[in-house]
């Protein structure tokens, strides 16, 4: 492989990374509650992707069938997963909500026996207490009713969610393109906010809430998927998973730079935990260790 085409992969990836990331810390500047500001992700990620595949010539139809309705039960599951993440970051921290999601791994070690008649394996069960044990330590000292801890279960109910989108795509993505996919996906979550958002909200938006939508929804989003979708050409899977556990270190950094937020030591040191444990898993997999 040339090295430039890698280091252009690497590029892109660790740019998707970062940009998957800010999507949390745009959560906290946007002034709107989590129904509205999933509302108008979802929307704004499928038009995006829509006009991007139309460009491409790579539009194709959704056909009806099991396909049909597996897409949209897991628009559905993507659409409650941003809902429990937004609500996650807006109780507490940008920091909290990032790391209580990462949780995922600990719900993929046990459903994905039950999905595919796969063996718990040691290392996943290893992963899941590495998990676990950081997710202790960061609400450690805080008690029931903290915005640390509230804001720790709305994260790690979106880590849930995620699990099951994650192992419900598994299949999808074999059958159709991972963009189209996206696209799809972000449709069918518009369409079931899009009702109850529209009959019991009517939000006022400042300048600043409407940008921080179109870049949630265009470059955190769409723009992401694409980037990183482009960078896995050159790039080992299981590399590109290792960066991507890097997405709540990179969230950590721009919420201080951008929102002022300093994360607490029990929160760094749960998340390094977490973080340390979730790319170690990766390399693990990928039999590099």
């Amino acid at each position: 492989m040339p090295l430039k085409s890698e280091s252009a992969g690497l590029i892109q990836i660790h740019s998707a990374v970062l940009l998957f990331g800010l999507a949390g810390v745009l959560g906290k500047l946007v002034h709107q509650p989590p129904l509205i500001i999933v509302l108008a992700r979802t929307w704004l990620a499928f038009l995006s992707l829509a006009l991007l595949l139309v460009s491409r010539g790579r539009l194709s139809a959704l056909r009806p069938g099991k396909e049909f309705g597996r897409q949209a039960l897991v628009g559905l599951l993507l659409a409650l997963h941003w809902w429990t993440f937004f609500k996650a970051i807006q109780v507490s921290t940008v920091a909290i909500g990032l790391l209580a999601y990462c949780s995922f791994p600990i719900f993929s070690t046990f459903l994905e026996p039950f999905f595919f008649r796969e063996p718990l394996r040691r290392r996943d069960l290893l992963t899941a207490a590495g998990v676990s044990l950081g997710l202790l330590i960061i609400v450690w000292p805080s008690k029931w009713g903290d915005r640390a801890v509230v804001g720790m279960a709305w994260g790690i109910a979106s880590g849930f969610l995620f699990a099951l989108l994650s192992l419900l795509n598994r299949n999808l993505v074999s059958k159709i393109p991972a963009l189209q996919v996206a696209m799809f996906q972000n449709g069918f979550a518009g369409l079931a906010f899009t009702l109850p958002a529209a009959l019991g909200s009517r939000p006022s938006f400042s300048s600043s809430d409407i940008l921080g939508l179109i870049l949630l929804g265009v470059a955190c989003t769409a723009l992401a998927h694409a980037i990183f979708i482009a960078g896995l050409k050159t790039i080992k899977v299981q590399l590109a998973g290792v960066i991507a556990a890097l997405e709540p270190v990179y969230g950590v950094v721009l919420a201080f730079l951008l929102a002022g937020e300093i994360p607490d030591l029990w929160t760094l040191g749960g998340g390094i935990l977490i973080v340390g444990t979730t790319m170690a898993a990766t390399y693990w997999r990928a039999g590099k260790i």
